[in-house]
């Protein structure tokens, strides 16, 4: 696949965002979050949904055994050389201060790479990145229909010598039980911004 291809994927993934949030937003006019949106293009209850993984243990969880609190979800993988570290690091970061806030948050990373990514890789990254993240993996099957629900862009770079990069959305997902995806965040926002952004949804629960 073409840089040129790769690129385009990932522009009609974002663009696909940005049509089902307005179009939701329109057919919700009474949405209790509202004041809490940073833009008239966030949010919508066409993201998100039901998923099937693996957890660190190698058991199979749903969304409703992960998302038992409000949760910041990430897709990518452990072998991510820049962005992914950055990524999760922030939201980890938003996590602990949101508890110092009173307001407990769990952060979740799926791999966009089953192939490497097995459940101990990825518990160990999780680990690693905050000790309250969730890592989960799981069959290339149920990786696509995760990434599906939640609309993000993966595609893996030809390997060479076993190793390959793979290109992926960036976004980071806030989900509440019961309620599902009402927000997502783009990777400028700081630590701080995204801990503002975050209280204000948990506040209006």
């Amino acid at each position: 696949m073409t840089r040129l291809a790769v690129l385009v994927g990932a522009a009609v993934a974002v663009t696909a965002i940005v049509v089902l949030a307005v179009v939701t937003l329109i057919l919700r006019p009474d949405d209790q979050f509202a004041s809490c949106r940073s833009s008239s293009v966030a949010g919508g209850a066409a993201l998100g949904g039901p998923f099937e993984l693996l957890n660190s243990a190698g058991e199979t969880v749903t969304d409703k055994n992960v998302i038992t609190e409000p949760s910041l979800v990430y897709f990518g993988y452990t072998y991510c050389p820049d962005v992914c570290p950055l990524d999760v690091d922030r939201n980890a970061t938003a996590v602990d201060i949101l508890a110092e806030r009173g307001i407990s948050v769990t952060p979740v990373f799926i791999s966009i790479d089953p192939a490497r990514d097995t459940p101990q890789v990825v518990g160990e990254f999780a680990y690693n990145m905050h000790d309250k993240m969730i890592g989960l993996t799981g069959s290339p099957e149920q990786v696509k229909a995760a990434s599906t629900a939640y609309r993000t862009y993966y595609s893996a770079h030809e390997a060479v010598d076993d190793e390959y990069l793979v290109d992926h959305s960036t976004f980071s997902y806030l989900v509440l039980p019961e309620v599902g995806f009402v927000e997502f965040f783009r990777r400028d926002l700081s630590p701080e911004q995204m801990a503002d952004k975050v209280g204000c949804f948990v506040d209006k629960i």
